[in-house]
């Protein structure tokens, strides 16, 4: 049997991160990059926070750069870490990225190679050939079953979109099944919350697009908190009742937005807010002293500073003002 992991196996790594968080892009620094008068003088205060030069005015570079600096967190953290499914959570989107990219490539008779992402949990070239080979069983139980069913989802209806969907769905599954076999409640609650969200967007842009609740029901997800009978009347009504729904949960202020938006209001605000939601219930892990939490925690941080910071530099090389820049940035509890 294996052995039980406790919450003071814990003790090294959570040390570690409490003083890692110490370099976490805080509201203060995001300002200071805001408001810097030059380019240089931003880079500058990214550099000191351990950033490598960014490049805004080269997306690519600078999306591979941020690509790095997620590897080298994963790999720093993982070794130290008692249970290496904790990191699987973070990883599992990198599979799932790729095989979109693998499947969508080969439907287009084209290389995938400048749109993968050696950050899985299965080195991009082993899932390429597996996905060449049709050889599925080396993979995780869940990925394959992913891949097998979005291949033959593409192929028959040749919608790349339907394909995003069946991945997304399998993603959000293999997600959950990961923090189920954890016992960890903080993990599921992390994960539940990205659902719900998730889950939340998508009845909202489902309802601006026309579509009707049977369209809904085949790209809702399972697993999170809010019962999906119920945004499916949400869906029926043609959003009527979405803010009793959320109400009585942590979405209240992005299901307000949502309603906004069903009446030609912007989705940025509702979108963010939705994130925020997450950010928000990752804030209780500050006040854990040691165990799983933290490094979740961190991660997911981490996780919302690449965005933010893509946001922050994206935003100052088109000449977007620094209160619109502001508007957009995600919460972060650092």
């Amino acid at each position: 049997m294996a052995k039980r992991i406790k919450d003071t196996d814990y003790l090294v790594i959570s040390a570690r991160i409490k003083a890692m968080e110490t370099g976490l892009l805080t509201r203060e620094r995001m300002e200071q990059v805001l408001e810097a008068r030059t380019d240089e003088e931003a880079l500058k205060i990214l550099q000191d926070c351990g950033y490598p030069e960014l490049d805004a005015a080269d997306p690519e570079a600078m999306d591979a750069a941020l690509a790095r600096a997620r590897e080298e967190t994963l790999s720093d953290l993982a070794d130290g870490t008692p249970d290496p499914r904790y990191m699987d959570v973070f990883k599992l989107k990198y599979d799932y990225h790729n095989v979109k990219a693998l499947l969508k490539a080969e439907a287009m008779e084209t290389g995938a190679d400048h749109m993968l992402m050696d950050m899985g949990r299965i080195p991009a070239s082993e899932l390429a050939e597996a996905l060449r080979s049709g050889d599925l069983d080396g993979l995780p139980p869940m990925l394959a079953s992913a891949a097998a069913e979005a291949r033959e989802v593409l192929q028959t209806t040749r919608d790349p979109q339907l394909c995003d969907i069946v991945l997304d769905r399998w993603f959000y599954r293999d997600m959950d099944a990961v923090a189920v076999e954890t016992g960890s409640a903080f993990l599921r609650g992390y994960v539940r919350s990205q659902i719900d969200a998730a889950n939340l967007r998508t009845l909202v842009r489902t309802i601006r697009m026309g579509k009707n609740e049977e369209f809904l029901r085949g790209v809702l997800f399972e697993g999170g908190e809010i019962p999906l009978d119920g945004i499916l009347a949400v869906s029926a009504a043609r959003g009527g009742g979405l803010t009793e729904l959320y109400a009585p949960t942590p979405f209240a202020p992005a299901a307000e937005a949502g309603s906004q938006a069903l009446q030609g209001g912007p989705l940025t605000e509702f979108e963010k807010l939705c994130d925020n939601v997450v950010g928000e219930y990752l804030a209780g892990a500050q006040f854990v002293p040691f165990g799983e939490a933290p490094l979740v925690g961190y991660l997911a941080a981490r996780e919302t500073e690449y965005t933010n910071l893509r946001i922050l530099l994206m935003g100052r090389a088109a000449g977007i003002s620094p209160e619109i820049i502001r508007s957009r940035l995600r919460a972060s509890y650092a």
